[in-house]
Parts: C-alpha cells; sequence; structure tokens
C-alpha cells in the first residue's frame, strides 16, 4: 500500500488528502483543510506564502498523527500564473503576489513591447491581464526593486515545494500558463523576455510531470517527526492534475469547476490558429506532455461573492440552500456574460450583475434565488457558447462533457448544462485535482506505466454521475423553448463587448 500525500491549494482554500494506493484502486481521506486569501498592502494584492507554508506543515503533521506508516511520496498543484522571487542566497524578497492586482493597462503597455498576435504566436496563451508575462512587465515598467534584485522565480508550487526540498524547478504545466512558454521550441521563449526587458537568468530549468524532484528535507522530517519523503512533480497546475483524473473517453470535453471554470479539450499538439487565438482559448499543458486548448471561464467566484455579502448582512446560507432558492425561482429571467471585465474583481458583484442586467433591459435579480438563479443558467449558456467554439476548432461534434472538481457537486448547474449544451454530462470526481496528483505521484514511484493507466484506476476507484437533457425541465435549452432568446441575449452581450474591446485596441 502506497501513501500518498498530495497537496491541492486553490485562491480560496487548500487542502491535504492522504491517497492510500494498493496498485488497482486509489482511496482519498482529507487531513487537513485551511481558508486561503489574498491579503491587501498599500493597494497591492499578495498571498501569505509563511502561511500557506505553515499550513503544509499542518497537513504532514496530520499525516503523522494518521499512524499509518511512512509517507512515499507527496506532491502540490495550486491555481496558475502566480509565482514568488528570490534573491541570490535562496531568500523570499517579498511575499508573491496575487493574479487579482491585473488590469488592462498592464496588456496594453506590453503590447507596444510584443503585440497579441505575435504573443500568441509565440506562446499559444490567450489574452488574459493577470498572465505571468504581464504580471513581470508591470513590475519592470514600476523599477520594482524586487524584481531587480531577483535570482530565481518560481511559480506558486514549485516555490513551496522548494521551501520543502531546497530543489529549484519550473514544472511543465505551469510553465505553460505562464505566457512565457513557447511550445514549439518546448523552453522559455527568449524572444518575449527580450522584448519586454526580463533578466533570462531568473527562469529555472523545466521538468515534466510523473518525475522524482527530491525529497523532503531533513531538517524539516526531524521538526515534523515523519521520513524524508520523495518529492515529486505531479500537475502542478491544479486543471492538468484535475484533467488527468478525468475518465473520459472518446471526443469529450472537460471543465474544471470551482472559483474558475476552466473549459477545454485535450490535443497532442498545441493549436496556434487565428480562430483558437480571436476565440479566446489558450494552450495549456497536461501531465503527458500534451496540450489542452481551453478557456478560462469566470466560475463559481460570482455566486462565491454573493454569498460572502450575504454573510456579512447576517444572512448564513449553506450552499444547499442556495441551490433550493434558485430552483424554486423563474427560469430565464435574467442572464449575464459571466466574463464581463467588470465581475473580474471582488466586492459588490451584486450591485455589478445590477448594472449589467439595467445596461441589457433586463429585470433586476432581487432575491437569493434570482440572483443565484442568474448565475447558474448564465453558467450554463456561457458552456453552451464554449462547447460550439471547441467543436468548431476540432472540427467534429464533442458528445460528452466532463465536469470536475467542487462545482461538480451543484446539482443543478450540472442540469443546466446537460440541457444547455445538449451533451451528456459526466460528473467526478469531485476532487479532481487531488486524485490526478496523487496518481502522477504512483507514476512518478513507477506503479503506473501511462495517462491510460492512470484513468483506469480513476474509474475503478469513484463513481461518477451521468446527466441528460431533460425536456420536462424549465430549464431546458430546446430550440423552439423560452431559452431560445436567452441564448441570444448571451450572444448579444458578448458581441458587444468584443466591439468595445476592438474599439479600445482600435483607439490604442
Amino acid at each position: 500500500m502506497r501513501n500518498l500525500l498530495a497537496f491541492d491549494i486553490g485562491a480560496s482554500n487548500g487542502r491535504a488528502i492522504l491517497g492510500q494506493f494498493d496498485g488497482e484502486r486509489i482511496s482519498m481521506r482529507e487531513l487537513h483543510r485551511f481558508e486561503n486569501h489574498y491579503v491587501e498592502l498599500n493597494g497591492v494584492c499578495y498571498w501569505d506564502l509563511p502561511y500557506i507554508y505553515n499550513q503544509l506543515k499542518q497537513g504532514f503533521l496530520a499525516f503523522r498523527r494518521a499512524d499509518i506508516g511512512a509517507l512515499d511520496c507527496f506532491g502540490i498543484d495550486t491555481w496558475g500564473v502566480d509565482y514568488g522571487l528570490l534573491d541570490k542566497n535562496g531568500h523570499l524578497l517579498s511575499n508573491p503576489r496575487a493574479y487579482r492586482n491585473a488590469v488592462e493597462e498592464d496588456c496594453a503597455e506590453a503590447w507596444k513591447m510584443m503585440d497579441f498576435p505575435a504573443l500568441f504566436s509565440h506562446t499559444g496563451i490567450g489574452n488574459e491581464s493577470f498572465n505571468t508575462a504581464y504580471q513581470l512587465y508591470r513590475r519592470k515598467r514600476e523599477g520594482d526593486a524586487a524584481l531587480e534584485a531577483a535570482d530565481t522565480m518560481l511559480f506558486m508550487p514549485d516555490l513551496l515545494g522548494y521551501f520543502l526540498t531546497g530543489e529549484k524547478k519550473s514544472e511543465y504545466t505551469e510553465t505553460t500558463t505562464s505566457m512565457l512558454y513557447n511550445p514549439i521550441k518546448r523552453d522559455w521563449d527568449r524572444d518575449i523576455m527580450a522584448a519586454f526587458g526580463l533578466p533570462e537568468k531568473i527562469f529555472p530549468p523545466i521538468d515534466m510531470p510523473g518525475t522524482i524532484r527530491g525529497r523532503l528535507r531533513s531538517d524539516i522530517a526531524r521538526e515534523l517527526g515523519i521520513n524524508c519523503a520523495a518529492f515529486a512533480a505531479v500537475g502542478t497546475h491544479d486543471t492538468a492534475s484535475a484533467v488527468a483524473a478525468i475518465p473520459g473517453s472518446g471526443s469529450f470535453a472537460f471543465c474544471s469547476s470551482g472559483t474558475w471554470s476552466v473549459f477545454g479539450m485535450e490535443a497532442e499538439l498545441p493549436l496556434l490558429t487565428d480562430e483558437v487565438r480571436d476565440a479566446g482559448f489558450s494552450n495549456e499543458g497536461n501531465v503527458q506532455g500534451g496540450f489542452c486548448p481551453l478557456k478560462n471561464i469566470m466560475g463559481l467566484w460570482l455566486i462565491q461573492e454573493c454569498r460572502r455579502e450575504w454573510q456579512a448582512e447576517g444572512m448564513s446560507l449553506s450552499w444547499d440552500e442556495i441551490v433550493r432558492e434558485a430552483e424554486a425561482a423563474e427560469p430565464f429571467r435574467s442572464i449575464i456574460d459571466t466574463d464581463h471585465a467588470s465581475f473580474f474583481s471582488g466586492a459588490r458583484i451584486r450591485q455589478k450583475i445590477h448594472q449589467f442586467c439595467a445596461v441589457t433591459n433586463q429585470p433586476l435579480p432581487d432575491t437569493v434565488g434570482r440572483f443565484a438563479r442568474c448565475i447558474y443558467e448564465s453558467l450554463a449558456l456561457k458552456y453552451r457558447y464554449t462547447l460550439e467554439k471547441l467543436s468548431e476548432i476540432k472540427g467534429q461534434s464533442i458528445d460528452s462533457l466532463n465536469i470536475v472538481g467542487g462545482g461538480s457537486r451543484n446539482r443543478l448547474l450540472n442540469q443546466f448544462a446537460a440541457d444547455a449544451t445538449g451533451c451528456r454530462v459526466i460528473t467526478g470526481p469531485i476532487e479532481g485535482a487531488a486524485m490526478g496528483n496523487l496518481l502522477v505521484q504512483a507514476m512518478a514511484l513507477g506503479d503506473l506505466k501511462d495517462i491510460h493507466a492512470l484513468r483506469e484506476v480513476v474509474g475503478r476507484s469513484v463513481k461518477v454521475e451521468t446527466y441528460m437533457k431533460s425536456i420536462k425541465r424549465l430549464a431546458t435549452l430546446e430550440a423552439d423553448a423560452v431559452p431560445k432568446w436567452a441564448q441570444e441575449k448571451l450572444r448579444e452581450a458578448l458581441q458587444s463587448q468584443q466591439k468595445k474591446d476592438k474599439s479600445k485596441e482600435a483607439a490604442r
């Protein structure tokens, strides 16, 4: 029996999850959970790295208390793009900045050095203001002292791994999110570094998922009372780990559902056409060394922010209660473009939804159920819109959608997704990123041969649920039903936003 430990850290919480693998099936148990939020200081948002690092130690202590023997291996996955800087002595120069600092101006300034079509042709990464390349160029423009003093840049999972093992490397899947990786050269893109004036020396060697990177430092092992376990480079980008754990086959799309809904498909080679670029897709790496053409959709962040506001007003609502309220609300009363720029930053999300609805001449949501239904139905419509784009890019129809991650618990949204897309929707595993993390550790240890063997273990270890389009539900999206105008409303909103974006680019 292998004892494996996955640290799965998201932008809102983190977990230490034990995986016990007998060669055929894997069982999982949460050992430790903690909250994770960025902190604003003097107008800049930072991740509290010492706090997160200490929480990883608490996860190791929880493993020791489980009293199940030695730890064979551990791995870390987080969200993409964010990083920390180390000085020449290997010390942290400042807490890592959070991607929520990003603004459109960062893109506009970077394009003066290399325009977006060129950046896409070099990297295959879509235009998101939080891309690492834009973040670093902003610091370069500001004459940031930390960047000037930096000797090494490490992405969040690699940075945490470095403090636990002493190894400085950049894992492939996380590296591909940065807009600094060239998928044709299979290396850092030094043309972009030169254009943005970034020091090449800070970018470390890249390693692949499924390799052993090092071991837990002996001093930390003694402090925690555990053995010097192996440290594996897993799919350190949480989406890559989640996609690895999809028990999919045939022509399928995936949605890693959480704060973001990361929606895409798998491909052996990057798709670098103008069509892919203009549709807003990125080519991010997967654990088998290929690519996932995907789109980042503003996901459950919207309802999470609404719930935060309701809690501040004294309304203690569980997620199940919010879903019940949504189910009871009228269908398609209000539809929003979930990716509208106004929704990116937190605070006053309900007010921003009101503003969007007012501009588009729709009724304003005024109850918990109406806000929640508006968000869930809008997300389902965005899934349909994105799936249609994926089918066009792929040149063939997609017959199933696999939803993994915490958002797959939302049965109402799952049904809306089936109704909207007309596809069979398969949900699970819920802890997709953690399961992928654990099983790639097993690959690194030599227990699993490849991604096919990994997915066979997933199929044997978890039960999945299937949702089919229901013509009886009020949320159905049959062409001759009410939702047709809802789809058109979303398309009009998207087209309007695209026209505004083009006008801004022309003005620049």
